[in-house]
Protein backbone atom coordinates (compact mmCIF):
# COMPACT_ATOMS: atom_id res chain seq x y z
CA UNK A 1 0.00 0.00 0.00
CA UNK A 2 1.56 3.81 -1.13
CA UNK A 3 1.54 6.65 1.86
CA UNK A 4 -0.82 9.15 0.89
CA UNK A 5 1.75 11.13 -0.42
CA UNK A 6 3.11 8.72 -2.80
CA UNK A 7 -0.34 8.44 -4.05
CA UNK A 8 -0.37 12.21 -5.10
CA UNK A 9 2.84 11.66 -6.82
CA UNK A 10 1.20 8.36 -8.89
CA UNK A 11 -1.61 11.03 -9.76
CA UNK A 12 -0.02 13.90 -10.41
CA UNK A 13 2.31 10.98 -12.84
CA UNK A 14 -0.71 9.92 -14.90
CA UNK A 15 -2.17 13.27 -15.31
CA UNK A 16 1.58 14.41 -16.60
CA UNK A 17 1.47 11.66 -19.24
CA UNK A 18 -1.45 13.27 -20.37
CA UNK A 19 -0.29 16.65 -20.25
CA UNK A 20 3.22 15.68 -22.11
CA UNK A 21 1.73 13.58 -24.91
CA UNK A 22 1.40 16.45 -27.13
CA UNK A 23 4.32 18.87 -26.38
CA UNK A 24 8.08 19.16 -27.96
CA UNK A 25 9.07 17.58 -24.44
CA UNK A 26 7.40 14.28 -25.44
CA UNK A 27 10.06 12.65 -26.59
CA UNK A 28 12.62 13.01 -23.24
CA UNK A 29 9.74 12.79 -20.98
CA UNK A 30 8.28 9.22 -22.49
CA UNK A 31 12.28 7.94 -22.37
CA UNK A 32 12.49 8.83 -18.87
CA UNK A 33 9.68 7.25 -17.77
CA UNK A 34 9.92 4.12 -19.77
CA UNK A 35 13.89 3.82 -18.40
CA UNK A 36 12.06 4.41 -14.52
CA UNK A 37 9.13 1.78 -15.52
CA UNK A 38 11.59 -0.50 -17.28
CA UNK A 39 14.10 -0.71 -14.25
CA UNK A 40 17.03 -1.23 -16.49
CA UNK A 41 15.66 -3.88 -18.50
CA UNK A 42 15.70 -3.27 -21.86
CA UNK A 43 12.75 -5.32 -23.11
CA UNK A 44 11.21 -3.39 -20.34
CA UNK A 45 11.84 -0.15 -21.32
CA UNK A 46 10.80 -0.86 -24.57
CA UNK A 47 7.53 -2.06 -23.84
CA UNK A 48 7.04 0.68 -21.65
CA UNK A 49 8.11 2.90 -24.42
CA UNK A 50 5.51 1.17 -26.94
CA UNK A 51 2.49 2.07 -24.23
CA UNK A 52 3.76 5.58 -23.64
CA UNK A 53 3.16 5.80 -27.50
CA UNK A 54 0.38 4.15 -28.09
CA UNK A 55 -1.18 6.82 -25.56
CA UNK A 56 0.07 9.87 -28.10
CA UNK A 57 -1.39 8.25 -30.68
CA UNK A 58 -4.73 7.62 -29.12
CA UNK A 59 -5.12 11.71 -27.87
CA UNK A 60 -3.48 12.75 -31.36
CA UNK A 61 -6.19 10.98 -33.32
CA UNK A 62 -8.98 11.44 -30.98
CA UNK A 63 -12.11 13.30 -32.52
CA UNK A 64 -12.44 16.93 -30.86
CA UNK A 65 -15.85 15.24 -29.34
CA UNK A 66 -13.82 12.44 -27.87
CA UNK A 67 -10.58 14.13 -26.84
CA UNK A 68 -11.54 14.51 -23.24
CA UNK A 69 -12.68 11.53 -22.78
CA UNK A 70 -9.73 9.70 -24.22
CA UNK A 71 -7.57 12.20 -22.07
CA UNK A 72 -9.04 10.96 -18.83
CA UNK A 73 -9.34 7.74 -19.56
CA UNK A 74 -5.77 7.29 -20.26
CA UNK A 75 -4.62 9.81 -17.30
CA UNK A 76 -6.28 6.64 -14.86
CA UNK A 77 -4.43 3.86 -16.87
CA UNK A 78 -1.34 5.70 -15.84
CA UNK A 79 -2.20 6.54 -12.79
CA UNK A 80 -3.18 2.83 -12.32
CA UNK A 81 0.53 1.22 -14.48
CA UNK A 82 2.62 4.11 -11.88
CA UNK A 83 0.46 2.29 -8.55
CA UNK A 84 1.50 -1.05 -9.53
CA UNK A 85 4.58 -0.25 -10.43
CA UNK A 86 5.19 1.51 -7.42
CA UNK A 87 3.33 -1.16 -5.17
CA UNK A 88 6.26 -3.75 -6.37
CA UNK A 89 8.97 -1.48 -5.50
CA UNK A 90 11.43 -1.72 -2.80
CA UNK A 91 11.27 1.23 -0.41
CA UNK A 92 15.27 2.35 -1.91
CA UNK A 93 13.72 2.07 -5.26
CA UNK A 94 10.51 4.01 -4.38
CA UNK A 95 12.04 6.96 -2.42
CA UNK A 96 14.53 7.23 -6.19
CA UNK A 97 11.23 6.59 -7.92
CA UNK A 98 9.32 8.80 -6.54
CA UNK A 99 12.23 11.97 -7.04
CA UNK A 100 12.35 11.07 -10.65
CA UNK A 101 8.88 11.28 -11.62
CA UNK A 102 8.71 14.43 -9.36
CA UNK A 103 11.15 16.05 -11.88
CA UNK A 104 9.10 14.55 -14.77
CA UNK A 105 5.70 16.15 -13.78
CA UNK A 106 7.57 19.33 -13.87
CA UNK A 107 8.91 18.71 -17.20
CA UNK A 108 5.10 18.05 -18.02
CA UNK A 109 3.77 21.58 -16.17
CA UNK A 110 6.77 23.73 -18.21
CA UNK A 111 5.87 21.66 -21.20
CA UNK A 112 2.76 23.44 -22.12
CA UNK A 113 3.67 26.88 -23.54
CA UNK A 114 1.71 29.57 -24.99
CA UNK A 115 2.59 27.96 -28.41
CA UNK A 116 0.73 24.89 -27.39
CA UNK A 117 -1.92 23.73 -29.57
CA UNK A 118 -5.16 22.43 -28.12
CA UNK A 119 -7.93 20.65 -29.64
CA UNK A 120 -11.69 21.34 -29.03
CA UNK A 121 -14.51 23.91 -29.53
CA UNK A 122 -14.30 27.52 -28.33
CA UNK A 123 -16.68 29.78 -28.16
CA UNK A 124 -16.21 33.41 -27.21
CA UNK A 125 -18.64 36.31 -27.42
CA UNK A 126 -18.19 39.69 -27.08
CA UNK A 127 -20.54 43.07 -27.55
CA UNK A 128 -19.38 46.63 -26.52
CA UNK A 129 -20.64 49.71 -27.34
CA UNK A 130 -19.68 53.30 -27.30
CA UNK A 131 -15.50 53.84 -27.03
CA UNK A 132 -15.46 50.69 -25.26
CA UNK A 133 -12.85 48.57 -26.33
CA UNK A 134 -12.77 44.86 -26.96
CA UNK A 135 -9.56 42.11 -26.61
CA UNK A 136 -9.87 38.75 -27.14
CA UNK A 137 -7.31 35.93 -26.75
CA UNK A 138 -7.77 32.08 -26.87
CA UNK A 139 -4.49 31.27 -25.44
CA UNK A 140 -1.40 32.59 -25.16
CA UNK A 141 0.01 36.03 -24.37
CA UNK A 142 -1.26 39.46 -24.96
CA UNK A 143 0.47 42.75 -24.00
CA UNK A 144 -1.49 46.17 -24.48
CA UNK A 145 0.22 49.52 -24.10
CA UNK A 146 -1.77 52.85 -24.91
CA UNK A 147 0.74 55.86 -25.13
Amino acid sequence: MLTEALTAVVAAGGTAVVQAASTDAWTGFKQRLAALMGRGDAQSTGAELERLDRTATAIANASPEQLERVRTLQEGTWQSRLEVWFESASNEERARAAAELQRLIEVAKGAESPGTTYQGDVRQNVKASGNARVYQLGQGEMRISDK
